[in-house]
């Protein structure tokens, strides 16, 4: 696995890559109605120059095994992370990890000491075992449709 900057030629596979793994793995915990409210298809185009822009903005790294996009993670530079996704078809081998260590050395270097997310039902239990803490648990509202994650945040240890 290789974890590389964000290029934004990169940009239709992240795309993709985070609608199909929201309605592949988040299935478990959120139903389909939560699923389409979250990551809607008809919305797939405009995310793309979204995205594009707010990748730009950000420290932003993708993970890459033989070429292909198994993963991607971003943080604002103030510290907040904005999205971690990890393919459906890669789940469990380590990826999201490698992308976490990246983004937490990251933000050591450039000062950041805490890290603020907001984590789905699905991801919460990764970063309590990276040592975030629950914030609060909130519900969200999306095209009408709620949904709960959880606001979580972890202090980086400087040595």
């Amino acid at each position: 696995m290789k974890i590389r900057a964000f290029q934004s030629s990169d940009i239709n596979q992240m795309v993709s890559l985070f609608y199909e793994t929201v309605h592949a793995v988040n299935a478990r915990d959120y139903t389909t109605e939560q699923l389409n409210a979250w990551a809607p298809k008809e919305e797939m185009d405009a995310k793309l120059k979204r995205w594009n822009d707010s990748f730009g903005r950000n420290i932003a790294y993708i993970a890459e095994i033989q070429r292909e996009i198994v993963g991607f993670g971003d943080m604002t530079h103030k510290g907040y992370l904005d999205r971690l996704f990890t393919h459906k078809d890669f789940q469990g081998q380590g990826i999201a990890t490698a992308l976490m260590n990246r983004l937490e050395s990251e933000a050591k270097l450039i000062g950041i000491k805490e890290i603020e997310t907001e984590a789905s039902i699905t991801a919460k239990a990764f970063f309590e075992q990276r040592g975030y803490q629950i914030i609060e648990p909130q519900t969200v509202e999306l095209k009408g449709i709620t949904l709960v994650n959880f606001n979580m945040c972890k202090r980086l240890g400087f040595e």
